[in-house]
């Protein structure tokens, strides 16, 4: 009976004292700059040791090493950093070597969120990683309330305006459905005009776009593009452009909430 006891209270004891997953997990590379984004949301900031080129905000992720860029990534150099978790981007980072990185037991997370509702999921999935959980809650927390709010203020404007999504000229591309981008869209009370693509990153012709006839131009350059895009389409269509931050447009981060604040004012300046 008492070997039982003390078997059972070493147990415990052990239980009690192992690490938790957040606690090993303190070495941590970001492939992509939304997901460095993702990792300081969830309070994962002082784990990453390393992450891919433009991960720029926040500002202490430009200090660290870059191991990756839309060439690839520096798989040796991975190795040799010894992590103990990856977060990758699916259908960014090339999948050969991330089964690699795999084979040799390193744990990768895959993220590519498509909405804003998925942003937040996935900064909760990371605080079970985190050894401030409580940051990922907090970040967490703020940005569905603050969706909410978005949602109670704007999805109820009728009619939808109807925008175009315009990425560059030559070659015309767009966003259809299944994107972050169609996701903000929506939210504001608009309609993309190609949501109903076959593929989220569809090349489109002029005819097409003027098919549609979009009241909206939306894009995410400077002036001078601006004034580049009013140039492609001259007197076929004037209609006015709202110009959004690119980053916070593009990366499927927690700043996909500001991108849908500017939007929103912008699309609706009467509300």
């Amino acid at each position: 009976m008492m070997k039982l006891y003390l078997t059972t209270l070493l147990a415990v004891l052990l239980f009690f004292n192992a690490p938790t997953l957040a606690e090993t997990k303190h070495r941590v590379i970001s492939l992509s700059p939304a997901n460095t984004e993702l990792a300081y949301a969830a309070g994962l900031g002082e784990s990453l040791i390393a992450v891919s080129a433009y991960s720029d905000y926040p500002l202490e992720a430009k200090q660290l090493e870059q191991v990756a860029d839309w060439q690839g990534m520096n798989v040796e150099r991975i190795i040799a950093l010894k992590p103990d978790l990856i977060l990758a981007w699916r259908g960014g980072n090339p999948q050969r070597p991330l089964d690699q990185l795999a084979a040799l037991g390193i744990p990768i997370i895959y993220f590519d969120p498509n909405s804003i509702e998925s942003v937040i999921s996935s900064i909760e999935q990371l605080a079970q990683y985190s050894p401030k959980p409580d940051i990922a809650q907090q970040s967490a927390s703020h940005m569905r309330e603050q969706l909410t709010q978005l949602k109670q203020h704007y999805q109820q404007v009728q009619p939808p305006k109807s925008l175009f999504i315009q990425l560059g000229t030559q070659p015309l591309f767009t966003t259809g459905k299944g994107t972050i981008q169609n996701d903000i869209v929506s939210l504001c009370g608009g309609k993309n005009i190609f949501a109903n693509s076959a593929v989220p990153w569809p090349q489109v012709s002029r005819e097409q776009v003027l098919t549609r006839k979009p009241e909206v131009i939306v894009m995410t350059e400077d002036q001078t593009q601006q004034n580049a895009v009013k140039q492609f389409w001259k007197t076929q269509l004037s209609v006015p452009i709202i110009r959004l931050n690119e980053d916070w447009f593009h990366r499927a981060g927690p700043r996909s909430l500001l991108a849908a604040q500017s939007l929103c004012a912008q699309l609706h300046p009467e509300q």
